[in-house]
């Protein structure tokens, strides 16, 4: 029997919604890193991009656990000398909530070409609309 290599024009891509309230960071980051990769399709090949579309909604809405809030940070540099900046994750919502579920999920991607094309497939908007509706999204829930 021979192995299945899923050829790019093979893959069927679906479009899916994810509300993000309420949603613990790192689970839902894991869920949709598993979407974005197509680990979920039979058809699943590690050097292909098999994975589907995913629009998170309510990005500013998600939880997290412990003292993260003030104890998690991001980290930055101008490459200036002196340029190193790191901001805590309560500002970091503050500013651009968005940033932080893509940070999450890209750490959770491979990291190379592929990854970013995966990365490209994931779409971000901090209120409860969107404007794929022509892409008629299914609703995913993920598990809590």
């Amino acid at each position: 029997m021979k192995t299945y290599h899923a050829k790019p024009e093979q893959v069927k891509r679906e479009w899916y919604v994810v509300d993000a309230q309420g949603k613990t960071l790192g689970r839902l980051a894991s869920q949709l890193a598993h979407i974005l990769t197509g680990k979920h399709k039979r058809i699943y090949t590690p050097g292909v991009d098999t994975g589907d579309f995913v629009i998170v909604i309510n990005a500013d809405k998600f939880v997290v656990t412990g003292n993260k809030m003030d104890e998690k940070f991001y980290t930055r540099h101008s490459q200036y000398p002196g340029g190193f900046r790191k901001t805590i994750l309560r500002e970091q919502l503050r500013v651009h909530p968005e940033i932080v579920i893509q940070k999450a999920v890209w750490g959770m991607l491979p990291h190379n070409r592929l990854g970013r094309q995966q990365l490209k497939k994931l779409k971000i908007y901090t209120k409860a609309t969107h404007p794929h509706e022509a892409q008629q999204p299914k609703v995913l829930e993920v598990k809590a």
